[in-house]
């Protein structure tokens, strides 16, 4: 991911709030608010780009299906695969459109087809773009059948979609179910830390009043728990909760784990803004 202006934006934005909390919320209850609001907004410009770059990879594998499909028909009719890939560039393939045009401009300048399918999924960056260019290309290099050989190809990434597509949507109903789960878990852990923390701070300040020499003879006669100390750890178990199931979503709804980064980010901001938020009006 290369860094762009939407980063420094964000980057400099979260600067300015930071120091602006520093110098004139350093003492009041809204600081730790301010400060988390800085680190949303910072970290926010790379989550969008990931987003993007995945909708991006997502369309591209379709349109590549689409792609193969038109090469496949152009083959099949007798045109060598060279300028099948020149005479079908100026098709809509969507994200993809100027990845082929200048796949076409390569092999019309002369560039040989194996190098420049080799740039061409260098360029698009994709998995399965790269297996089905590798694929294309040795089977250009090896001559013979070459449209049995591309609509094999066609056939393997519809398959590869089509099952990322099922995968998806049966998934669907786990990632939502996991959204739910972590929402009851934060208004958990909001209870404790608003209702029954101060409860047990005051019995145990209770039960040092009414005999010291319960604990050891220490001297904890009239004291109470503090509760903010107490209620720190909440905050860290809330956010790693919500980094480590935005993780788990990632990997069951789109298989690897940089996807579940974005839900990681959703559900540490969500947890953090709750929580944070209910104590700035309850406490």
């Amino acid at each position: 991911m290369q860094l762009e202006k939407k980063h420094i934006v964000g980057i400099i934005a979260a600067l300015v709030i930071i120091a602006i909390s520093l110098i004139f919320l350093r003492k009041d209850k809204l600081f730790y608010f301010f400060i988390g609001i800085a680190v949303i907004s910072g970290v926010l410009p790379f989550i969008l780009s990931m987003i993007t770059e995945s909708k991006e990879e997502k369309e591209n594998n379709e349109m590549f299906l689409e792609f193969s499909r038109n090469l496949v028909e152009s083959v099949k009719a007798g045109t060598p695969i060279s300028k099948s890939i020149i005479n079908i560039k100026n098709k809509n393939y969507g994200t993809l459109t100027p990845h082929i045009h200048k796949l076409a401009n390569q092999i019309a300048l002369g560039i040989p087809v194996k190098e420049a399918l080799q740039n061409f999924a260098s360029d698009v960056n994709s998995g399965t773009v790269t297996r089905a260019v590798m694929l294309i290309s040795e089977a250009e290099k090896a001559g013979g059948e070459i449209e049995s050989i591309l609509d094999s190809v066609a056939k393997s990434v519809s398959e590869i979609e089509k099952l990322k597509k099922e995968r998806r949507a049966a998934i669907y109903a786990l990632v939502v179910q996991g959204y739910i789960i972590f929402m009851i878990f934060i208004i958990i852990m909001l209870v404790l830390e608003i209702k029954v923390l101060p409860i047990a701070g005051e019995l145990g300040g209770g039960l040092g009043m009414g005999d010291s020499s319960f604990f050891g003879g220490g001297s904890v006669a009239g004291e109470s728990f503090d509760i903010k100390e107490l209620s720190k750890p909440f905050l860290i178990l809330i956010l790693t909760q919500g980094l480590f199931s935005g993780l788990i979503i990632g990997k069951l709804a789109e298989g690897n784990i940089k996807a579940g980064i974005k839900h990681s980010f959703i559900l540490m901001a969500l947890a953090f803004m709750i929580n944070e938020g209910v104590k700035i009006f309850f406490t």
